[in-house]
């Protein structure tokens, strides 16, 4: 019995042993971080470690062992986030680059970049693509709107291979991120005061930072100031760029503010505006206006107007999210407080967007300036080959990755939509989401209709249809097939256990009918409607 115990544990510990994933070369740069004596890196405040950057230049590879050739110091390491960092097992991380073991920073022009002292390691636990973050930071600034650049690498965290990550800038006042003057607490009156400030609407937790809520139009949303940092905002540049926002959110909000005169529209740079927009609405960015929004202005003498950006965290964009229907490929972010308000979710997205798409100045920038990149930055081809070759770089690291953190592939980790069986997958999934959001958004810009109405919400044109419902013998469902692809109509009961196939076959872009011949027991069902796997469609069908 003893002997059979023996034999048991011996197998549990060569099964987990098999299943450890070890770092033996990459084609990637390779950071190995050691903290002090092998402390746990808490939330706050950052603790001393070390850094060794391993990276041989581009088509080397590279081991743990090489000399490290990018940098080999110190650091100062933490947690970072909300969700991911709380609820994920792959942890984020916040790290600045020490001189010493003091804490004094240094700036290092890191994997290539402009020299700072403050990074991020994104985790993208939940982004099986590993994606959606990096392409959207390379969209931006290929549009010319400035974003963190970004880095793949692979991670050792005292001695144990941790996984993929991407290393990002951290946003900062700075002459190669944001761009905008320096202020000082001494400055408290004339041009000195009226700039740079960086603000942001977001959750609060994280660093420190002063704050109010709005009290012009509806929703209240909170503003935060990110720069300057919480210890250095006075009292006197607080009340000045709180003074500024509202005037403009007055201008904004009232009855004239469709006027050419109005004055709001001296007090932002339109084209920022609009290109945030336009990159929002792509990604349906869940998070999109309401939580990591960025704006900043400058000093009066450089630029006074306001402007939106850097753009940040789209880990839940392209479909990543199955609430406030992120999922679907129709629809517009900017309305996103119609479903988010009624679940008294209290981060909701200013007016500002809703007043914006009513404006024909607005209208008419926004579709020109959709149509002029969709014929380059925004084409499909060249997003579809972005991703490909990102994916034939990065693709041995994310086997690695996954075989270290198993039960991520093929399992919905929140707030996943979609959940593919393999790498791939993913990858196809977000690019058939994108294909198929870029071809709705390409209707709406080119009619303008970026708002309807009056309405709450923007209700798309129905694709699926059955008739007679309540279903009898001869009932017909019809549907509309907007793009070319792989067909599926089928029926579930509300158990979600899948009851009768009504369609499955490629098709090409029409109109369809089809007959439903199948005898169901009574009840309420549901026909769901998807086209090569994205989600159309879906409506309930009554058997009496």
């Amino acid at each position: 019995m003893k002997k059979l115990f023996l034999l048991t544990f011996i197998g549990i510990l060569c099964h987990h042993f098999v299943l450890a994933q070890t770092l033996d070369q990459s084609n990637l740069p390779i950071l190995k971080i050691t903290t002090k004596n092998g402390a746990t890196i808490p939330d706050e405040p950052k603790i001393l470690g070390t850094l060794q950057l391993i990276n041989n230049g581009n088509g080397r590879v590279n081991t743990p062992n090489d000399t490290p050739t990018g940098y080999d110091g110190y650091l100062g390491i933490e947690l970072r986030g909300s969700t991911s960092k709380d609820f994920f097992p792959k942890k984020p991380y916040g790290f600045e680059l020490w001189a010493d073991t003091t804490g004094k920073s240094q700036k290092i022009a890191f994997l290539g970049m402009p020299e700072e002292s403050d990074w991020v390691l994104n985790a993208s636990y939940n982004d099986k693509t590993f994606m959606r973050d990096a392409l959207t930071y390379d969209i931006s600034n290929r549009m010319g709107r400035y974003a963190t650049r970004t880095r793949y690498c692979e991670i050792t965290l005292n001695g144990r291979y941790d996984g993929l990550y991407l290393v990002m800038e951290k946003i900062k006042r700075d002459k190669n991120r944001v761009n905008i003057s320096s202020i000082k607490t001494t400055d408290s009156t004339g041009d000195a005061l009226t700039g740079g400030y960086i603000l942001k609407i977001d959750k609060v937790n994280g660093s420190p930072a002063w704050s109010w809520k709005n009290t012009i139009g509806t929703p209240s949303v909170l503003f935060q100031v990110e720069y300057p940092k919480y210890a250095d905002l006075t009292s006197k540049q607080l009340t000045y760029i709180k003074g500024w926002m509202t005037t403009f959110e007055k201008e904004l909000y009232a009855n004239t503010a469709l006027d050419k005169d109005a004055a709001w529209r001296n007090m932002i740079d339109m084209d920022s505006f609009i290109d945030y927009f336009i990159l929002t609405e792509l990604t349906k960015n869940i998070d999109g206006y309401r939580l990591s929004t960025y704006f900043y202005k400058d000093k009066d003498s450089k630029d006074a107007r306001l402007k939106m950006g850097p753009a940040w965290d789209y880990n839940l964009a392209y479909g990543n999210a199955d609430y406030y229907e992120g999922y679907k490929t129709t629809g517009w972010q900017y309305q996103i407080n119609a479903l988010a308000s009624p679940t008294g979710d209290i981060y909701l997205s200013p007016f500002w967007w809703s007043k914006l798409v009513q404006d024909e100045d607005f209208r008419t920038k926004a579709s020109t300036r959709w149509g002029e990149l969709r014929k380059s930055i925004l084409s499909t081809d060249r997003i579809n080959q972005w991703v490909d070759s990102t994916a034939t770089i990065i693709a041995p690291a994310v086997a690695r990755n996954f075989k270290r953190w198993p039960g991520v592939l093929g399992t919905k980790v929140w707030p996943n939509y979609y959940v593919g069986t393999t790498f791939q997958d993913e990858l196809n999934f977000m690019k058939d989401w994108i294909r198929s959001r870029c071809l709705w958004l390409d209707g709406q810009f080119q009619s303008k209709s970026l708002v309807l109405g009056t309405e709450a919400f923007f209700e798309p044109k129905q694709s699926l249809t059955i008739f007679p419902n309540p279903i009898s013998s001869q009932s017909q469902v019809k549907y509309e097939v907007l793009l070319k692809g792989q067909v599926e109509i089928n029926l579930y009961d509300l158990s979600g256990k899948k009851v009768h196939e009504v369609v499955n076959e490629n098709q090409s872009v029409g109109e369809y009918q089809a007959p439903f011949n199948k005898l169901l027991p009574q009840g309420v069902y549901i026909l769901d409607y998807r086209l090569s796997g994205i989600p159309v469609d879906r409506i309930k069908v009554v058997v009496q």
